[in-house]
């Protein structure tokens, strides 16, 4: 498989960067191993650009590095998913409530929008819809103006795009029958008055993700 090429800007965050999208596109699967000079070749850059956009990875908990295996993408473990989605679920509920009193008109109809667009795009499938997912989430905390906050999430935001994926990859039916409600929902509770009921269904819209795949995870 090749790669896309790297721009010469910063080649590490650009090597990253294209990594990053073929690990969501499924080119390289949970568990996979990435290897520098193959990865090197393809991106048309050294290895040390490489190695370094690894690094950048890792500190995103999206591949993991050992001694005696290389470096592969993370396996999506139930121990693993419990304690993204549970540290998700805190963020999630945070960043809402946030975003309840500090979300311009603007960033309102932004959410808004992404809605919209999730609604019309049903039928371009999971990966299309999980990235407007994500684009709604990176919304809110936009929404929000809280820049540790943001940088939290950042720190896990990676871990959930290739655990939703895996989601949608092995029960599609479910994730497309429920995204747009809820994201509908929330983008309601953000502009309305019911702080409770948002901090609740904010906890709620990443407790039923995790149970989903914990659920195919205990089945496989």
């Amino acid at each position: 498989m090749n790669l896309p090429r790297a721009a010469r800007r910063g080649l590490a965050e650009e090597s990253a960067d294209r990594i990053r999208d073929a690990i969501f596109a499924g080119h390289f699967p949970p568990g996979a191993p990435l290897r520098e000079v193959e990865l090197a070749a393809s991106l048309d850059v050294s290895r040390g650009s490489v190695r370094e956009g690894l690094a950048l990875l890792e500190r995103e908990g999206l591949v993991r590095s050992e001694w005696h295996r290389g470096t592969t993408v993370i396996e999506v473990t139930p121990r693993d998913v419990e304690e993204v989605y549970t540290v998700r679920a805190a963020l999630d509920r945070l960043a809402a409530i946030t975003a309840r009193t500090a979300a311009s008109p603007d960033d309102l109809a932004a959410l808004d929008q992404i809605v919209e667009t999730m609604s019309s795009d049903l039928d371009r499938g999971g990966p299309r819809l999980l990235a407007l997912d994500i684009a709604f989430h990176d919304a809110v905390y936009a929404a929000a103006g809280n820049s540790r906050l943001i940088q939290s999430w950042q720190a896990v935001r990676s871990q959930v795009y290739l655990f939703q994926l895996r989601r949608i990859t092995v029960s599609p039916h479910d994730y497309l029958a429920h995204v747009v409600a809820e994201h509908r929902e929330l983008a309601e509770l953000i502009r309305g008055h019911d702080a409770k009921a948002l901090a609740r269904t904010a906890e709620e819209h990443v407790h039923s993700a995790r149970r989903a795949l914990l659920a195919h995870l205990a089945r496989h």
